[in-house]
């Protein structure tokens, strides 16, 4: 699929998801946990691309092995960072990655998170280290 293509597609989806957490009621004013979803069938070009990413401020999960319905295996790692969930921070992140995989040709399969419930209770509200100004986010790290 062509870079650009790719970029449109995703695009598409972060607002499909974005639209449907919130529809299901999740937290529109929460921190969300990204990840950012690698594969690849050589392994010392997901670390390369892992390394990278971890170099830009992203945490890196270990890599796992996953079997695909046809049979053949890859290896797999995400690339996590903290968001809002606003459609243009996590477009500048999906873009930032798909350039860095591009070079190490890995494949970026997408992004997702978790349902963040408004009527729970904040583990946080003491500490305001690691508050993030939405104001000064970009969505890119670097």
């Amino acid at each position: 699929m062509a870079y650009e293509a790719l970029l449109e597609e995703q695009r598409e989806e972060t607002r499909l998801i974005i639209d449907e957490l919130l529809e299901d009621g999740s937290d529109p004013d929460a921190l969300y946990t990204i990840e950012h979803h690698l594969s690849c069938n050589n392994f010392d070009s997901l670390e390369k691309a892992a390394v990278d990413a971890f170099k830009l401020g992203y945490e890196v999960t270990e890599p796992e092995e996953l079997e695909l319905e046809d049979g053949t295996t890859v290896m797999c790692v995400d690339i996590l960072s903290e968001s809002a969930l606003k459609p243009e921070l996590i477009d500048a992140q999906v873009e930032q990655l798909v350039n860095l995989v591009g070079k190490y040709n890995v494949d970026y399969d997408g992004w997702g998170t978790y349902f963040e419930d408004p009527d729970a209770e904040d583990e946080d509200d003491d500490d305001d280290g690691d508050v993030i100004d939405d104001d000064e986010d970009t969505g890119v790290r670097h």
